[in-house]
């Protein structure tokens, strides 16, 4: 399986009680870099059978975002045709009917933004507590690392894995803080929690995906630290057919030298490939899913004729009202 339809690697938070921890997760990790439209894989083992499928959900989060697709596959099918054909109006900007290649990734670039933007507004308004204009490094070490502080805290193992997080995300604090003032704005707190979407802080991208995956210390990725990321082999089982074509794709098109290792200009063609765009290749995808007369535009009647690629058609009950205003 071509990773290049992986989406992207994003940096991010999740509450836990009453503060905030460094999301872990023993799942593959997808690392090319992009601004995320979605949070699926395109294509997975989704039988967990060794074989590789098409994952809807990878275009429901696309095309209406993380929390929207949620709300649709709430709804009956009658409702999601009814609340798509309300968005279509608004995606068809020129209002002629049909929705072009070009409106489409103007809509999935707005969900893209849109997607940045709330992520971003919720950990600022978690964590600045004194609701002034700027984060400081010791408002988000309390907020997300309150546990480090706790006269009972967790076992030795658990302690370094967090001091060294702590440490990562003192390097990116500071990093993001570009006027040097020792405090983030709002846009220095963009680029902090979300650093794919900021050129600036490339380097220091590539220097944690270094860092996360080689584990002898070197700079450099081997094939099997490579693999390692995407594949816990210490679970015993056969290798799936897609690590397999992984394994290719490394000696192809990741080693370019052939030395047998990823060297820094190697890893920064992989995280952020100059010849892919995620949005291109989604609004290419929709339209050769759905344009039944093949004159590459789309007829609200054909997206409504396949809403079940757009939005989730399971109904198990009624989902809230949506709230943002697109719909």
């Amino acid at each position: 399986m071509s990773r290049s339809f992986i989406s992207i690697l994003c940096f991010t938070l999740i509450v836990v009680q009453a503060g905030l921890v460094p999301q872990t997760n023993d799942e593959h990790k997808a690392r090319i870099l992009d601004l995320p439209i979605s949070q699926q894989q395109h294509f997975t083992d989704l039988s967990q059978d060794n074989k590789i499928e098409h994952n809807s959900e990878y275009d429901h989060e696309a095309f209406l975002g993380v929390d929207d697709a949620k709300t649709f596959d709430k709804l009956s099918p009658i409702e999601s045709k009814k609340r798509l054909e309300i968005l279509v109006d608004k995606i068809d900007k020129d209002h002629d009917g049909y929705v072009t290649k070009v409106e489409l990734k103007d809509w999935i670039k707005l969900i893209q933004t849109r997607y940045i933007t709330e992520d971003v507004n919720r950990q600022w308004h978690q964590i600045n507590n004194d609701t002034d204009e700027f984060i400081t490094w010791q408002e988000y070490d309390n907020a997300t690392y309150y546990a480090l502080y706790d006269s009972h805290p967790d076992d030795e193992k658990t302690t370094e894995h967090y001091l060294r997080l702590q440490k990562k995300d003192r390097r990116r604090f500071n990093k993001a803080d570009l006027n040097l003032d020792g405090k983030l704005n709002k846009e220095e707190f963009a680029d902090f929690t979300h650093p794919e979407n900021a050129p600036r802080m490339k380097e220091l991208v590539i220097t944690e995906t270094i860092e996360d995956i080689d584990k002898n210390g070197d700079g450099l990725l081997s094939i099997e630290e490579y693999i390692g990321d995407m594949w816990n082999s210490e679970k015993g089982l056969e290798e799936p057919e897609w690590i397999k074509n992984e394994r290719e794709n490394y000696k192809k098109y990741r080693d370019l030298n052939h030395d047998q290792y990823m060297d820094r200009e190697e890893i920064e063609k992989w995280l952020m490939p100059s010849d892919y765009d995620h949005v291109e290749a989604e609004s290419s995808h929709l339209i050769r899913e759905v344009d039944a007369n093949k004159d590459n535009q789309l007829s609200k009647n054909e997206i409504l004729n396949k809403y079940e690629i757009f939005v989730g058609s399971q109904v198990t009950d009624w989902g809230d009202a949506l709230q943002h205003e697109e719909f």
